[in-house]
């Protein structure tokens, strides 16, 4: 059988082989693997990572002491935009020297209150929020300001109160919906649809309000007449095939979905009518998370930059650990840092039917 040759146990690291998978000189292998000084942070990082494919052990003089936990608090995993922001942050905390302790709420089990509880008796360094209670508009903001008040640094991702005294990371929401639009407008669609998660949710919200003001530039809608094409429903599968079977009801040809989870529910309920997916109907998500280049048929979405709003929410993290430590707060930091998505066309969206 084929296969990938794993490497005895305990066998001392080829050098040859761990520099041709991190692309860097023997040299450079020697001295991660010796401890010595002058390789950059980057390199260093990429040996050990071709030392873990490669399935050798790292030597011990390698294995360094952690500098503290940082606890991440995600809603769940079924969605797979989530697990993305998770690797990412989770990578980035151990090259900073933190120990990264996952947090995944679900239903039934611990709430964000309960799951915050049960990381400060761990003593950790700092948390990350990720599409927490801080998007929710009905959520009492007056938990992040106690934990504030415990000397607990935070950041908090997708989702924004200004009641909160922290940095936040979000996607420009409105701007998604504004360049999905403009899309389906080239393409000749005039009846266009937005479903998208529950008003309570502050990307929700924005997605929404962008949405309306594009319908308005593009074909002069008033306010109440966008809203007319604007369906609140779950985020997920189920969630996006209500809110098109609503949405094609009303006529629409093209379809905006407030995630990639939701795009599949509407191409879900387009086929369950008989409609082709371009030909006669379009669809658009937003994420762009692992493998819907390979749906079929391949959606078009707008895609959010998790690598740098993930690497940009540790960053702040890191640094409002720096302050709090040194006695010190830059409330310049502490404001909400918006990250423009981008729009990935495939194959789910084509002209207007004929």
């Amino acid at each position: 059988m084929g296969g990938v040759t794993q490497p005895p146990e305990h066998a001392t690291p080829r050098l040859a082989d761990i520099a041709a998978q991190a692309e860097v000189s023997e040299a450079t292998v020697s001295r991660v693997l010796n401890g010595k000084a002058g390789v950059a942070a980057g390199t260093r990082r990429r040996v050990l990572a071709a030392l873990d494919v490669l399935g050798y052990e790292r030597p011990l003089r390698l294995h360094r002491r952690s500098a503290g936990l940082v606890g991440l608090v995600i809603p769940e995993l079924t969605n797979p935009i989530f697990p993305a922001f998770a690797q990412i942050i989770e990578q980035s905390l151990a090259g900073h020297g933190y120990t990264p302790v996952l947090c995944t709420q679900m239903p039934g089990g611990a709430t964000e209150d309960e799951l915050v509880e049960q990381l400060e008796e761990r003593g950790v360094t700092g948390i990350v929020f990720l599409s927490g209670l801080h998007a929710d508009t009905r959520a009492d903001p007056a938990r992040y300001a106690r934990l504030t008040s415990r000397g607990v640094p935070f950041v908090l991702i997708n989702g924004y109160n200004p009641h909160i005294d922290a940095p936040f990371v979000s996607p420009d929401d409105g701007a998604a919906a504004r360049m999905a639009v403009r899309h389906l407008a080239e393409l000749g669609h005039e009846r266009i649809g937005l479903a998208v998660g529950p008003s309570r949710y502050v990307p929700s919200r924005r997605k929404a309000e962008g949405f309306v003001a594009a319908l308005g530039e593009s074909f002069g809608l008033s306010r109440g007449q966008a809203e007319r094409f604007v369906q609140h429903t779950l985020f997920s599968v189920e969630g996006g095939d209500a809110a098109a079977a609503a949405l094609l009801d009303e006529g629409c040809t093209g379809i905006v979905c407030g995630s990639d989870l939701m795009a599949l529910g509407a191409v879900r309920a387009a086929r369950r009518r008989g409609l082709d997916v371009p030909a006669q109907l379009s669809v658009v998500g937003f994420d762009d998370s692992q493998l819907i280049a390979f749906t079929d048929p391949p959606l078009t979405t707008v895609r959010q930059p998790v690598q740098a709003m993930a690497t940009a929410a540790v960053g702040a993290l890191i640094e409002e650990i720096h302050d709090r430590a040194q006695g010190r707060q830059d409330p310049a930091r502490r404001t909400e840092f918006i990250f423009q998505p981008e729009l990935v066309v495939r194959g789910s969206t084509g002209p207007v039917p004929g």
